[in-house]
């Protein structure tokens, strides 16, 4: 089915924020490559021959940057009384998320555990004022560019505060702290990273994972989750390996059935869970013997469907939560819920329940009416729903700013940039950020 190629509900930069322009060819960019070369962790500063980064920053003021930080842990919070009031309701897994059996599987085993590391898409308003169109909880990306460029990039502005410095701590304190053993000497740990070995988008990330660990003496061990089984010790084992620590970074509708979200689509060629790896994860995480980073809750919290609950069922919520909602998260409904006909194109954006990257997202701005009206009677009415639109603020180049916001054990700090002028996916490219010293 045809689709528009520019997918994410709105764009959003920041009118305080400084962008710079990179232009095909730019002086300099060619030096940049060499030096990204050199890390020895991100190996594609071209894609399909255009720039993936801007070599001048994004800087934001300390007021700006203080306003993102606060949206993304009060979002945070929201999602963190979400996941305790369907523990608490589990009749919401069928009756309102429609989960199927093996989703239904990773989120009782998980105990409503969902939370590790996650990234916010955060846009500013011309007014100021931020919107959060969606949480990545499960397995959020992007933090080899977070960490490295802005590392790359600071020592050409000295005069300005780097806010991902302290990622790499943070990241391995909070994953040492998820196993029961919370050893001092991280040198007996075994730290396994599962990932989708046959995909290259995320293998900086991977690596970059890998070298925080080896640094600190940790032991290792790559690879997918057809590579998993159970160790006598009730451990998860990767190949022939027991781990302490499993970093999945796997998405969690990926480990059960594969449905196409659309109802003219194909199967896919894997459709089965993968059943065996699967019950070895979340057995050796439920006796506490592998630690599970993010833990399998987040096959829930990444479900879209999550948004149009916070708005359906907000008299579920505390009164700060209610607020929370109302302020950060646009208004977002199921499409199960909606009379086609009422759903003006102008005014919605259309997202899939497990869609990312603007992948599964059609922006009804974006879309003439052949093709919106097409996306609603193809997409299956319990797998959608509809958010709704809203203008972004744009730079003096043109430019929306998507700031990922990364919260880590519930704290805000680090921050991953794009910068497009629509829609945000793969190919957009990506800015240092720094903020203004006070004073």
């Amino acid at each position: 089915m045809q689709q528009p190629d520019r997918q994410i509900p709105s764009a959003e930069g920041d009118p305080t924020a400084s962008t710079g322009s990179v232009q095909e060819n730019t002086p300099g960019y060619h030096q940049f490559a060499q030096e990204l070369y050199a890390t020895n962790i991100i190996s594609d500063p071209w894609l399909e021959g255009q720039e993936r980064f801007r070599l001048d920053p994004v800087v934001l003021s300390p007021e700006v940057y203080a306003r993102l930080c606060t949206a993304g842990e009060a979002v945070a919070r929201v999602y963190d009384e979400l996941a305790r009031i369907v523990w608490e309701r589990p009749d919401l897994l069928d009756d309102y998320f429609a989960l199927t059996p093996y989703q239904k599987l990773m989120w009782l085993a998980s105990e409503a555990r969902w939370h590790g590391i996650a990234r916010l898409d955060l846009f500013l308003l011309p007014d100021g004022r931020v919107q959060a169109c969606e949480m990545n909880s499960d397995t959020p990306s992007g933090e080899a560019e977070t960490v490295i460029i802005n590392a790359m990039r600071h020592v050409h502005h000295p005069e300005l505060h780097d806010p991902n410095g302290g990622m790499e701590e943070r990241f391995v304190r909070m994953v040492t702290r998820m196993h029961r053993g919370g050893q001092s000497d991280m040198r007996s740990l075994t730290v396994g990273i599962v990932y989708p070995t046959d995909l290259p988008e995320d293998l900086s990330m991977i690596a970059l994972y890998r070298a925080w660990f080896e640094k600190r003496g940790c032991n290792v061990v790559l690879g997918s989750p057809f590579n998993i089984h159970s160790a006598p010790d009730g451990r998860a084992m990767l190949f022939d390996t027991p781990l302490d620590i499993a970093i999945r970074h796997y998405k969690t509708d990926w480990w059960g059935e594969r449905i196409p979200a659309w109802g003219d689509e194909e199967d896919y060629e894997d459709p089965d869970p993968i059943d065996g790896p699967l019950r070895a994860m979340l057995d050796a995480d439920a006796r506490g013997a592998t630690a599970v980073v993010n833990p399998f809750g987040a096959v829930l919290t990444q479900n879209k469907l999550t948004m149009s609950f916070l708005w359906d069922r907000m008299d579920l919520f505390s009164e700060e939560s209610r607020r929370a909602i109302v302020r950060y998260i646009p208004e977002t409904r199921r499409l199960r819920d909606l009379e086609h006909g009422n759903i003006a194109r102008e005014d919605w954006v259309l997202k899939s329940d497990y869609g990312c990257e603007g992948s599964e997202v059609v922006i009804g701005g974006l879309a003439d009416d052949a093709i919106w009206q097409e996306s609603l009677e193809a997409a299956t009415p319990e797998r959608w729903v509809v958010q709704r639109f809203f203008e972004a603020a744009v730079d003096d180049a043109g430019n929306i700013a998507n700031y990922g916001l990364y919260v880590i054990a519930g704290e805000a700090a680090e921050i991953y940039t794009r910068l497009s002028p629509t829609a945000t996916d793969y190919s957009t490219a990506s800015a240092p950020t720094f903020i203004r010293k006070r004073g």
